[in-house]
């Protein structure tokens, strides 16, 4: 198994492709796998180097709270282990604002930057919500944990699918036989780091290509997170889906993979 010693803690990594390097980080409770769907399409042309954020996956777990400023230098501890000087970023949620922090951190270690469902702080009901996700964690079976997670993430259109929906129901069985689930500390440990984020006023130095993209019918990150963070980084894009929620790259995933495929390709 390809592990790393970075920041304190043993990590775990894949690969997909070859080519210039790209850093997928996902969000909260995911996996690097996670990001097979979309790397299927992006190691066509890049160096895809999917990691299991520090508490989750086959990575590490240590007692938290953790921070996106702990979380940032992880990956780059992992660029530096796998000999990577820059590369683009592209981060999921809970590894968007990862991916914040990694470009302001260590600047000269990014080229570029997707920002998929992101923001720049937590507003009231933000931090009431990841409390909630919390707490449902704690007292929850994982196969509930997960019906919680997927009545938060999608929208309507997903549920009305019959394909889709036979997804959520597999995701469920899934999660009930899961021989090795997120431990509570640990998911509590990445809450942590979501709920303290706060660049709102360091965005402005980013001096890098940054797309911001995400769903206009998101419950989880609204859209005023997106909208906000694409206005405080200078030049940013920001791409916002109608008709879907916190998962638009998979309710919109014949759209979102060529658009960020094209979009890495320039920038």
């Amino acid at each position: 198994m390809p592990h790393v010693q970075t920041n304190g803690i043993n990590m775990y990594y894949e690969e997909r492709g070859t080519g210039e390097p790209l850093i997928c980080i996902m969000g909260v409770t995911a996996p690097g796998g996670v990001w097979e769907a979309h790397a299927n399409v992006w190691q066509e042309h890049f160096r895809c180097i999917l990691g299991d954020n520090r508490g989750v996956g086959l990575t590490d777990k240590p007692a938290g709270p953790y921070t996106t400023d702990m979380m940032a230098d992880d990956y780059a501890g992992l660029m530096d282990a796998l000999g990577i000087k820059k590369a683009r970023v592209v981060g999921c949620s809970l590894g968007s604002v990862i991916a914040q922090k990694l470009a302001l951190r260590h600047p000269e270690k990014v080229q570029s930057l997707i920002l998929m469902c992101t923001w720049a702080r937590q507003d009231r009901f933000g931090l009431y919500t990841w409390e909630h996700m919390m707490k449902c964690k704690a007292d929850f079976r994982p196969e509930d944990f997960m019906h919680y997670v997927q009545m938060l993430i999608f929208t309507k259109p997903w549920f009305d699918n019959d394909d889709c929906w036979n997804n959520l129901q597999q995701g469920l069985r899934d999660a009930a036989v899961n021989a090795a689930p997120q431990p509570v500390h640990a998911m509590e440990a990445q809450a942590a780091a979501a709920m303290s984020h706060n660049t709102l006023n360091d965005l402005k130095n980013l001096k890098v290509p940054a797309l911001v993209i995400g769903g206009k019918d998101d419950v989880f990150t609204p859209r005023w997170m997106s909208e906000e963070v694409a206005a405080n980084i200078p030049g940013a894009e920001l791409h916002l889906y109608d008709n879907a929620g916190h998962a638009f790259h998979w309710e919109c995933m014949n759209d979102f993979n060529p658009r960020t495929t094209d979009w890495l390709l320039k920038h």
